[in-house]
């Protein structure tokens, strides 16, 4: 079996509950010499797929896949980091890897080194920097950098561009994205902002449990 036929596989086997079974496939596609199997195999150690979720183990494979220049990878070992989980809680380490992970054409990174700029996670806040890293990510394609970047257009009062970069974001099918768009939009406003909160809501459900 080919390493992607394995992922393939083990993909499936997760969406049927039969993590075990998906770590062994995922297992064949890491021998086959690809870093996404090492990904995986750090996924299912961090989620507890088919065992004890255990997160020292998780940033080991997740170390072992970004060596090999997996930007998921790196990105994933970054959130461990930034958590404290696994590893030292290390916001520059992470800093540097989602940094990596975008350079390597991962959008979500993008959007991370956004909030770490507005959080002052990792340093001084950075409004400018945040605004620039989110623009970057929403121009790509990325529905959580389009979701901020309409956060920070709403803050400056731009609404009606907010309000195109919030629908291009409503237009997603990532679980859990839009219940979490209709909490932040809780409480708004603006008429059309409250229209778009109670879509996001109508979403929500249908969509829960899809990765």
């Amino acid at each position: 079996m080919s390493a992607a036929a394995a992922l393939a596989t083990g993909q499936l086997l997760l969406e049927a509950g039969e993590g075990g079974q998906a770590i062994e496939s995922f297992r064949m596609a890491a021998r086959a010499g690809d870093a996404r199997g090492l990904t995986m195999l750090g996924r299912a150690a961090e989620r507890g797929w088919g065992m004890v979720p255990d997160a020292v183990q998780a940033a080991g494979w997740y170390r072992r896949a970004a060596a090999a220049g997996d930007p998921w990878a790196m990105f994933n070992l970054a959130d461990l980091y930034l958590r404290g989980e696994g590893v030292p809680r290390d916001p520059a380490e992470a800093t540097r890897l989602y940094a990596d992970a975008a350079r390597r054409g991962l959008l979500q990174a993008l959007n991370m080194l956004g909030r770490l700029a507005e959080t002052g996670a990792a340093g001084p806040r950075d409004p400018s920097a945040a605004l620039a890293y989110y623009t970057a990510s929403a121009e790509r394609g990325d529905p959580w950098g389009q979701f901020n970047l309409s956060r920070h257009l709403i803050a400056e009062g731009r609404l009606p561009e907010a309000l195109d970069w919030l629908d291009r974001a409503l237009g997603c099918r990532i679980s859990g994205f839009h219940a979490a768009v209709a909490e932040a939009l809780s409480g708004v406003d603006y008429p059309d902002l409250c229209r778009r909160a109670e879509l996001a809501r109508s979403l929500a459900a249908p969509l829960s449990g899809r990765d």
